[in-house]
């Protein structure tokens, strides 16, 4: 493979940055992965293989507009204490620990599907955990089941996690058609999570009966719940209307913050700007790979095998999504969805198992590291090796389960 002194230069400064970002941090210089992916993109226009003006195309506005609305409405939706209410039903309802269990998976499946996971995560670790305090219950194997019920759950739908965002806006495969495509997979996936940690923790979930614990009083605006509610409904009725998804997110954003009660001072200082800025980097970064006709070069040599193989495609995105993260391996890979025909049985399988690699490793996800960070803050620990240990099993079951489903389901 003969490269241009211009493509050796972008191949260095994108493998450094996607390095970077797959780390997590630098060590010393005090980067997190969205100033690295800043950094990424000032070099390249630094060094010449973009301009500005090429640089701002590349960013694609639709997946920034629409992740920021869906930020928004997660934002008053959590005043609105909606995830709160959604704990209360869940303990509300568990006799036992597989029903307390099982509640959680499917509700965090659920809204991950629709609401973001990492946001999902962020607004239930806390919950959960006062939970099993209230419960006397070892949090450990039901914060394992929020973080991957989370990811498992955020598959089933275009609004569920960064990476099918990309998917179901470059592939036009349109909300409900992926919705239609992928719940199954989410539903079974869920099924298969509670399975795999009864076989971890027998004790913990096979015979414990529970005893409904006295919770503090959730103190409710009925008013506001009732009217956040309505505006998410009506965001998602657009969507599976066929509406413009980040035009709908965008004014169902604009909503919330006219009639969610809100400070919007607070709303917009609780929406993750870093991400916005990891994803413009990214755009940048990995943008350039093709620009400079770096990605045909790249898998020139691949294309044959992936081509219509579902097997192969899903195991080739598990490798890359856990060597640089699932964002900028879809990213990386959509250029070559297109090249294989921009078929939607491609695209579909991309998007699943960039989505359950997040499960193999305790790093795989933002929506791990949020989970077990806020458990670290309030001294509960969750180690590399025992995330590993059931990470591994629901992460292969899993797979499986999508590849089948791929395969043998008309696209």
């Amino acid at each position: 493979m003969s490269l241009t002194t211009q493509q050796w230069l972008t191949l260095i400064i994108v493998l450094l940055t996607l390095a970077g970002v797959a780390i997590g941090s630098v060590p010393k210089i005090h980067l997190n992965r969205a100033s690295i992916a800043l950094i990424g993109s000032g070099l390249l226009i630094l060094f010449g293989v973009q301009d500005i003006h090429t640089a701002w195309q590349l960013i694609d506005g639709e997946i920034i507009v629409l992740l920021l609305g869906l930020m928004i409405v997660n934002t008053v939706l959590t005043y609105a204490k909606f995830f709160r209410l959604m704990t209360r039903l869940t303990v509300r309802g568990a006799k036992n620990t597989l029903s307390l269990l099982s509640s959680l998976v499917f509700i965090s499946g659920a809204l991950s599907a629709f609401f973001l996971n990492d946001t999902i995560v962020l607004m239930l670790t806390p919950l959960v955990l006062n939970v099993c305090q209230a419960f006397k219950r070892n949090p450990v194997p039901y914060l394992l089941a929020l973080a991957m019920s989370a990811n498992i759950g955020s598959v089933a739908a275009m609004t569920g996690n960064p990476q099918n965002l990309i998917v179901g806006l470059r592939s036009g495969i349109g909300f409900l058609p992926f919705l239609t495509a992928l719940a199954p997979v989410a539903f079974f996936g869920l099924l298969a999570l509670i399975g795999i940690l009864v076989l971890f923790y027998p004790k913990e979930f096979i015979g414990v009966k529970l005893q409904t614990p006295e919770l503090e009083r959730l103190e409710l605006s009925p008013r506001l719940l009732v009217r956040t509610i309505a505006i998410s409904l009506l965001m998602l009725a657009a969507f599976v209307a066929g509406y413009s998804i980040p035009a709908a997110a965008l004014i169902a954003a604009a909503a919330m913050l006219v009639f969610g009660r809100s400070p919007s001072d607070n709303v917009l200082a609780a929406i993750d700007w870093n991400l916005l800025v990891l994803f413009s980097g990214l755009f940048i970064v990995v943008g350039s790979l093709e620009t400079t006709g770096l990605s045909s070069l790249l898998f020139q040599n691949i294309q044959p095998f992936l081509s219509g193989s579902v097997p192969i495609l899903s195991g080739f995105t598990l490798v890359l999504s856990n060597l640089l993260s699932n964002v900028p391996a879809v990213l990386l890979l959509s250029p070559l969805i297109e090249s294989l025909g921009n078929s939607k049985q491609d695209w579909l399988t991309v998007a699943m198992s960039s989505t359950f690699a997040g499960n193999l490793t305790l790093i795989g996800s933002v929506a791990n590291l949020i989970v077990v960070e806020i458990a670290r803050k309030q001294g509960v620990q969750v180690s590399f090796m025992t995330y590993l240990k059931a990470g591994v099993p629901v992460t292969l079951v899993t797979l499986t389960i999508g590849v089948l489903w791929l395969m043998f389901t008309p696209a």
